[in-house]
């Protein structure tokens, strides 16, 4: 069964599932905890985009740390800044990982509240490796979506996280 969308975000159901504005949902976002990143341009945009960014940085329970603006937003540096803990809470958890960990990245995101996982492969149809890559198999795709439904979430897999929050933050 799947729950409402969260705030901000639209759904329509397809045969292959919901279709969730990735748009609405970083609008909506206030936390984002991110896990793992192809470049450091991932939690940098985030951050820049306003939203409180925490990354889970290695596999252990005091990897985390968060990226902030230091100084105006527009013209300040986005600095890490290791904390040793997991956030209390995220709207949405980004991750760079193998779908093979997607049961632990669900568990997660309900232990912290999250309604969506954005999901990125950093692959290329033609199965080349590319930072900015969204290609999933649709076989893989499917049961991740199954996944991650059946436990009431929601799943981006594109567009690239970054090319969305760069719209947005032009948009304003």
């Amino acid at each position: 069964m799947i729950s409402d969308p969260p705030v901000g975000a639209t759904c329509n159901f397809e045969k292959k599932g919901p279709v969730v504005n990735a748009k609405g949902i970083l609008k909506s976002a206030e936390t984002v905890l991110v896990i793992d990143w192809p470049s450091k341009e991932v939690p940098e945009l985030l951050a820049r985009a306003g939203l409180n960014v925490v990354v889970r940085g290695g596999p252990g329970p005091e990897d985390y740390s968060i990226y902030e603006i230091t100084g105006e937003v527009d013209k300040g540096a986005v600095t890490e800044r290791h904390t040793g803990r997991a956030p209390e809470s995220a709207d949405l958890i980004y991750s760079y990982r193998p779908l093979s960990e997607l049961p632990g990245i669900i568990a997660t995101a309900k232990e912290l509240g999250a309604k969506t996982i954005w999901y990125q492969s950093g692959a290329t149809p033609t199965g080349g490796k590319d930072p900015k890559g969204c290609w999933v198999a649709e076989e893989e795709l499917t049961l991740a979506r199954n996944l991650v439904e059946a436990a009431g979430l929601h799943i981006i897999t594109k567009p690239y996280i970054g090319h969305a929050v760069q719209k947005i933050r032009v948009a304003g």
